[in-house]
């Protein structure tokens, strides 16, 4: 609700988490009801912005694949004014707003201008995709820790320093891109073994959800995968389940290199 005598608004940096309303947070959910004004990146679902009050100002920020329909410094600037005008703001970004959501950025800009905010969690990629394909993150014997990389790296990075990121871990890259041959070479030749699994998520918890199975040495013959993407590299991919649903759809992982590929498939929902 919009606030009075002058005082600015308060901004929500809020998680949309993969994709499903059915993952949002409870305080996600009062947050939208409660805003006059509310900032979605591309990859909120329309599905989650159905819930948004009807008489609420929704603003599309989104930033897909290097198009920026608006500049970081830009979303920043929408926010802030927003505020100050006295509105509830709700900056609503795809999984958590602070793992590869720079909401480092917009939390500066907002202390910078005085502006009173939040930190709404969402359920990360991450643990969605690890969801779908039914596998933990973590293993008491092949990964007591978990990596979370990026593999769009702004142009001023040079190459990763590998050092021992491998040993005893499960690797997750956000935004694994197009060239998947180029990150396959990396990881072989900085010391991974060829035959580690991996499994490449897309649109985790949607209805159009896929899960593929591959090892690393069959990473650069896989086909694009649709956008939201997340590949997860380590032992713990291997026991991925081969016959996943998804609202009663037939949903499976698909072993690269095997004859068997099962899509969404409706006839599975009568038992056929």
């Amino acid at each position: 609700m919009a606030s009075y005598a002058g005082l600015p608004g308060t901004v929500y940096l809020t998680g949309a988490g993969p994709g499903s309303a059915r993952l949002l947070t409870v305080r996600a959910v009062e947050v939208l009801k409660s805003a006059d004004a509310v900032f979605p990146d591309d990859l909120v679902t329309e599905e989650i912005l159905a819930l948004i009050p009807s008489h609420v100002g929704v603003y599309n920020v989104g930033k897909r694949c290097g198009l920026k329909k608006t500049s970081q410094q830009q979303i920043q600037e929408k926010i802030v004014r927003a505020a100050r005008s006295g509105q509830t703001v709700v900056r609503l970004k795809g999984g958590d707003p602070l793992v590869f959501g720079r909401a480092q950025e917009e939390i500066a800009a907002l202390r910078e201008n005085g502006i009173p905010f939040e930190i709404v969690p969402g359920v990360t990629a991450a643990c969605a995709a690890a969801a779908v394909a039914e596998i933990s993150l973590t293993d008491r014997k092949a990964a007591s820790k978990v990596v979370f990389l990026s593999n769009h790296r702004c142009s001023e990075k040079g190459e990763r320093l590998w050092g021992k990121t491998f040993e005893d871990s499960t690797l997750v890259f956000y935004m694994p891109g197009r060239d998947l041959e180029s990150l396959q070479q990396e990881l072989l030749e900085n010391g991974m073994d060829g035959a580690t699994p991996c499994l490449l998520i897309s649109q985790a918890e949607r209805p159009a959800q896929e899960v593929v199975r591959m090892t690393i040495r069959d990473l650069g013959s896989l086909p694009r995968a649709a956008a939201p993407s997340v590949l997860i590299v380590g032992a713990t991919g291997a026991a991925a389940r081969v016959d996943l649903h998804l609202e009663s759809q037939a949903q499976a992982v698909r072993p690269l290199g095997e004859e068997m590929v099962l899509e969404l498939a409706e006839e599975s929902a009568s038992g056929d």
